[in-house]
């Protein structure tokens, strides 16, 4: 089966060439102890069987600074793209985004809107500072990661996908649902906002290991979230090496708790939703 990552971390040995700036000046407990670099993460890939990956900024290392993802995508093109971080409070944050994407340049771009390395904490990324970045993104076709917790910001992401609906929002680990306290609940809490067509959904470790606790109840959370949303709109990603498990077993973890789904599903989750996200990736086998 065709499989791309959607989203992974890498971090290099090399502290001159990029050196560590997190957002918030801390950084994360998995970025110091059990790092990647790219050439780490290739051979990781092939000992899954993984052909593709999304790169994904670390902004707990080196903060706006995409130069790592961005170099190693550009070294690594048939393996890698990237997904970099921006400011998108900075009055010229759309022509800074722009700027960032396009041959070489990034796939895509991931707001961190809570969370060890987040200054600021509320959910600034609809506030009208950020309407000129928003507008960018949907004029350039550029899926934007959004790592934020459902719940009482869920208001201002329903408000951002009314307010621009264009753009598309890749919703980072589900927006964490509470799938351990009810499975049924919180699978129609998600299949609510699939009612906006630019919504993504990444699925990773965060929610499958909550799955795969649930047992048979699993399908509780997944049978409704996979009928609203289609799985041409979910995206698996292993989020390694900031998940504790080897890319292996998260790969594992995944085709357990998915096998119940049509063959067609998986392999949409597994590569195809990602391929469409991020055309540059090409087509299996390019």
């Amino acid at each position: 089966m065709d499989v791309v990552d959607a989203h992974c971390h890498i971090i290099s040995e090399d502290l001159t060439s990029y050196p560590k700036t997190p957002i918030g000046g801390k950084q994360s407990d998995w970025a110091a102890t059990r790092p990647v670099t790219a050439e780490g993460m290739v051979s990781r890939m092939d000992e899954t069987g993984i052909d593709q990956a999304v790169l994904v900024q670390a902004t707990t290392n080196y903060g706006y600074d995409n130069s790592y993802v961005l170099n190693s995508s550009r070294h690594r093109p048939e393996r890698f793209v990237a997904v970099g971080t921006v400011d998108p409070l900075r009055p010229d944050a759309a022509a800074n985004l722009k700027a960032a994407v396009g041959e070489g340049g990034l796939a895509g771009v991931r707001l961190f809107t809570s969370g060890s390395t987040v200054p600021t904490q509320g959910e600034w990324f609809v506030a009208p500072e950020t309407f000129p970045f928003w507008e960018q993104a949907a004029e350039l076709d550029l899926p934007v990661c959004l790592q934020m917790r459902l719940g009482p910001a869920t208001k201002q992401l329903v408000e951002l996908l009314e307010r621009f609906p264009g753009v598309m929002v890749l919703l980072d680990h589900i927006g964490y649902p509470d799938i351990a306290a009810s499975p049924a609940r919180a699978g129609a809490e998600v299949a609510e906002l699939a009612a906006h067509p630019g919504l993504h959904l990444k699925l990773t470790h965060r929610n499958l290991e909550r799955l795969h606790d649930a047992g048979e109840r699993a399908g509780d959370f997944l049978e409704p979230v996979v009928e609203a949303f289609g799985a041409e709109r979910i995206a698996w990603g292993s989020n390694c090496p900031a998940a504790e498990q080897t890319l292996p077993e998260l790969l594992t973890l995944a085709q357990q708790v998915l096998a119940g789904l049509p063959e067609r599903d998986r392999q949409e989750i597994f590569a195809g939703t990602a391929r469409r996200l991020y055309p540059s990736l090409g087509t299996p086998g390019s």
